[in-house]
């Protein structure tokens, strides 16, 4: 009895550590920038269709994300544009179809999500990153009939760190980044 008791008591602990599984919902996630523009005005563009996935256990206060953002599916309102992002001297998509970012800590201010720390990969090299959790909440979604995670963050880069470093001098290195997720318990 005090046997099956104490494996009741282990299990339950041990299934209230376990974090629970998202799977990003790619209508409901982009990666936008923004960028000084010849001391001008801001350009700005974004990647939709973002895909990956969220694992969050509030109790334990962890977390781990892994979203891969698609750079054929960049747009900034500008077909021309859009081309000359795409090309070598920016994000270089025939070569690096795809960008990541890998969670490495969640880190949290009493109960609340405040900051993603994890990796970036961009043009084949990657650096740390840290995402500023701006808002972030869950809810029950009667729509997905299914718990819905999700938040906005951001970041300020360093393009150059990555390799762009196409009008270096003229056009600023710093890049202002807006990531929005939406992810589905799975």
């Amino acid at each position: 009895m005090k046997k099956t008791l104490a494996l009741a008591i282990l299990a339950a602990a041990f299934g209230s550590a376990q974090a629970d599984t998202y799977k990003i919902d790619s209508h409901h996630a982009n990666a936008r920038f923004a960028i000084d523009h010849f001391g001008t005005s801001t350009n700005t563009g974004g990647f939709y269709m973002l895909e990956g996935t969220v694992e969050y256990n509030p109790r334990a206060k962890s977390g781990r994300v892994d979203i891969t953002i698609p750079v054929s599916k960049l747009r900034s309102g500008n077909e021309q544009f859009d081309q000359h992002l795409a090309s070598a001297d920016l994000f270089n998509a025939d070569q690096y179809p795809n960008m990541r970012f890998e969670s490495t800590r969640f880190n949290f201010r009493s109960n609340k999500l405040a900051s993603v720390d994890g990796r970036l990969t961009l043009l084949g090299q990657t650096h740390p990153v840290r995402l500023n959790a701006d808002r972030f909440n869950c809810y029950h979604s009667e729509r997905a009939k299914a718990q819905v995670c999700g938040g906005d963050f951001s970041a300020s880069i360093d393009r150059s760190k990555w390799g762009m470093n196409y009008l270096n001098g003229i056009v600023s290195n710093q890049v202002k980044l807006n990531i929005q997720i939406e992810a589905v318990k799975q």
